[in-house]
């Protein structure tokens, strides 16, 4: 397979090894080759078994790759001669052609190269959420997406790191974590049940970290999902979400990490994925921490590598902890017209607090059955914007409040606001829930909240619909929060400085 005669307009040839694969590079295109192995959570050692192994590949990678993955062809003659392509019936293996893609625009490496962009993590985000929405359903009777299928693996992750990172600080970890996952599994499976009930068990990707992800174009695009176990694909839409979040918390971008979670709360609008996702959260970092101090007891490493590789199980122990943690609730709203700089000023926050935000634009389009960038056509005070409309949209955000505060997640909700009378069951809501409370006034002199306007709705990539026509009624009715209401002035301060106010705030009330 290493000759270059054997592809076409072809010099030469490159070949990438994993554990279970074989790729090579010729031109233009990528040949992937299974090994013959059977290790009891894949089994490729039937010539038939890696020919439907490799079709369901190019099957269930083409859902979000369908320019990556081509096709299956089979490859004849013998093994010192072979053929790419021919009779199937005369195939002696078979191998999945992908269209070749650069190793430097893995997002590993484009976020390690400061290459990944806020605009990227929010097209993953809505990527996600859309191939979720779209993917098919474990049936109510299939055994995947119950409470033993996400407690057996979780469980079966601390007795096999328990026998690999036998050190007394390792076991103490363990020790706390198993403790933290059997209560975790006991508190939430009502929600597991639940769930499953609701349809939330689907055939993800399974595998969703920065390194089955490219950046080609200024798009992203995700590869490489898990054909081979069909446990580990039909899973919790949050099971498969949690990865790449623990990914890039692990990587040092835990803002990104919110900021994702966010985006595909917005587009999917599975705010009850919460309860279940530190489960999951700490079941992936458990499994890399297992997976390191496996390639740890493998023989031939110098001291250093083997140094390097406890360390890094130490690092997915210490990540799991820290999923593990309760985060200070408290709850924020904004006051502001359209254009005063909300959505900016809120996605700060929710980066920096690892906060949920509720958008008033979103979750209002969401109550009449709309997805956050489509257009409702409705006029001014109008359509999905009556003042019945906006009673029910404060209604439904108080109640998706109410919840996220109660599974201890500090929350955003990013509205205009404009009477007290809005307010004050929010406040109302902080005090029954014994949390901090902040009111954030988002200002702008008119022309600044003009042009804003002017240029959101012409690029329509928002969610808010508000046009000039909207503001001005804005404007004509702005009432200011009382003195008594004791507003955090928000705009004209830097990421840094909003930050800190807020946080002041919040331990001042506590």
């Amino acid at each position: 397979m290493m000759a270059p005669g054997l592809y076409p307009q072809v010099t030469t040839v490159d070949r990438l090894e994993t554990h279970i694969s074989y790729v090579f590079l010729a031109g233009e295109y990528a040949y992937k080759i299974k090994k013959p192995l059977n290790l009891g959570f894949l089994d490729f050692s039937e010539l038939s078994r890696r020919r439907y192994f490799c079709e369901e590949e190019v099957r269930l990678n083409r859902r979000l790759a369908p320019d990556i993955y081509l096709d299956c062809i089979p490859i004849c003659g013998s093994a010192e001669n072979p053929q790419i392509g021919g009779d199937a019936q005369d195939a002696i293996e078979w191998a999945v052609r992908m269209r070749r893609f650069r190793q430097e625009d893995l997002l590993d490496r484009v976020l390690a190269d400061g290459r990944l962009q806020p605009r990227h993590i929010d097209a993953i985000g809505r990527r996600l959420a859309q191939f979720h929405a779209g993917i098919a359903v474990a049936g109510d009777d299939s055994a995947f997406g119950t409470p033993q299928s996400a407690a057996d693996p979780a469980l079966e992750n601390f007795r096999h790191s328990r026998e690999l990172l036998p050190a007394a600080q390792d076991q103490a970890a363990l020790d706390r974590l198993e403790t933290w996952t059997r209560a975790e599994l006991e508190r939430i499976q009502p929600a597991l049940r639940r769930r499953k009930a609701e349809g939330r068990i689907r055939e993800c990707h399974g595998d969703l970290h920065l390194g089955n992800m490219i950046l080609a174009g200024d798009e992203v695009t995700i590869f490489d999902c898990i054909e081979f176990n069909d446990a580990f694909r039909w899973i919790d839409v949050t099971a498969d979400l949690a990865f790449v979040l623990m990914d890039l918390e692990q990587r040092g971008a835990p803002a990104y990490a919110h900021r994702l979670l966010n985006v595909w709360l917005e587009f999917s609008g599975d705010y009850d994925a919460l309860e279940v996702l530190p489960f999951y959260l700490v079941y992936r970092a458990m499994v890399r921490a297992k997976v390191a101090g496996i390639r740890l007891a493998q023989p031939g490493h110098s001291p250093q590598a083997a140094a390097a590789l406890l360390a890094e199980a130490r690092e997915y122990l210490a990540l799991a902890q820290r999923f593990t943690a309760p985060r200070p609730p408290f709850l924020l709203i904004t006051h502001g017209v359209s254009g005063s700089g909300k959505s900016t000023l809120t996605g700060v926050l929710l980066e920096a607090f690892a906060a949920i935000r509720l958008r008033s634009d979103v979750v209002r389009k969401r109550l009449f059955g709309l997805g956050p960038l489509d257009d409702s056509h409705s006029a001014v005070a109008g359509g999905i914007y009556t003042a019945e409309a906006s009673t029910l949209t404060y209604e439904r955000m108080l109640e998706l409040a109410a919840r996220l505060l109660g599974l201890g997640y500090p929350v955003l909700v990013d509205a205009t606001f404009p009477q007290d009378w809005q307010r004050t069951p929010f406040r109302e809501l902080a005090a029954e829930c014994n949390v901090p409370f902040v009111l954030l006034a988002c200002t702008a002199d008119p022309q600044t909240l003009r042009e804003r306007v002017a240029a959101r709705h012409a690029s329509g990539h928002d969610a808010a619909e508000a046009d000039l026509a909207v503001l001005e009624q804005q404007l004509a009715h702005y009432v200011a929060p009382a003195a008594s209401e004791q507003a955090l002035e928000g705009s004209g301060l830097s990421a840094e400085a909003l930050t800190a106010a807020v946080r002041a705030r919040i331990e001042g009330a506590e």
